[in-house]
């Protein structure tokens, strides 16, 4: 049982704030792409393989970081970090995860399967983009969403040009929410060399984020638009502005606690788009 502890917080399943943040965007792309009327079995589908995948992305970063992360307090105690587990048993898990939610596909058509292969390898070499890419928060940008363009490959077998728009708005926001996230770490990442957005910004690193929250906003509402969502819709956008203005009032002054509960608080930002697509179909 110790054991199995530690395998549930090295893919932090008692820390599922990045399974919302990966879930709220292929939720709402599977309902455009159903009209509001998705399959059940892709919301099971695509429910657990955001678990899994998202799991899986947990357990090779601390791979991929087990020698920076003993550098940061905040991941010093981490399971791997610490050594309270080996770094095989993290590969391990990571590709078993992976394997499993590939296994959940194999009902769907082909076109998902080719980007789930995608999927896989964005998401395995996202942890090596923190050594030389300035913003490394955009290319999980794309690893987090990615789920988009499959959900409407699942549905439709073609992935309409809103899907990458959808895909574009997610990078934007994961590089909001993520640089609230780098924000608590700048300090230690400076010292250790870790890119982030949080250092590249620098002290425009507030005014970045939410012109990021502004552009996503932005191209998604363009694709509501172009899907004929109505007051429901827009009272969701209302919602997730709010939000992004609640998180200006947290990051401003760069504090670190304060920036972490802004990065925490994205989940109830994407679960208002969502609840904004969903309640506008469900009512029409």
């Amino acid at each position: 049982m110790n054991r199995l502890r530690l395998y549930i917080q090295l893919v932090r399943l008692d820390k599922p704030i990045g399974i919302l943040l990966l879930l709220w965007p292929t939720l709402t792309a599977l309902w455009l792409a159903a009209d509001g009327h998705p399959d059940w079995r892709h919301v099971v589908i695509f429910t657990l393989g955001t678990i899994l995948m998202r799991s899986a992305g947990c357990a090779i970063n601390d791979y991929a970081d087990r020698d920076f992360d003993r550098h940061v307090k905040r991941t010093a105690q981490r399971p791997l970090t610490s050594g309270k587990i080996q770094a095989w048993e993290a590969v391990t898990v990571a590709a078993t995860l992976a394997l499993v939610s590939l296994a959940l596909i194999l009902p769907l058509n082909a076109l998902t399967k080719e980007l789930s292969v995608a999927a896989v390898l964005i998401a395995g070499s996202y942890p090596y983009f923190k050594r030389f890419f300035a913003i490394p928060q955009a290319y999980l940008g794309i690893a987090f969403g990615f789920g988009i363009p499959m959900a409407f490959a699942a549905v439709l077998d073609t992935v309409p040009p809103a899907a990458w728009m959808l895909l574009l708005a997610n990078i934007f926001w994961a590089v909001a929410y993520d640089t609230e996230y780098a924000m608590v770490d700048r300090d230690d990442d400076l010292k250790i060399g870790i890119k982030t957005s949080a250092i590249t910004f620098g002290r425009f690193d507030v005014m970045a984020v939410m012109l990021c929250y502004a552009v996503a906003f932005a191209i998604i509402i363009a694709v509501g638009r172009q899907y004929g969502l109505g007051l429901w819709f827009v009272a969701g956008m209302a919602v997730a502005t709010l939000c992004a203005l609640y998180h200006y009032t947290l990051i401003r002054d760069r504090d670190r606690m304060r920036c972490f509960a802004a990065f925490r608080h994205n989940n109830w930002l994407g679960a208002a788009i969502f609840a904004g697509v969903a309640m506008d179909y469900a009512l029409r």
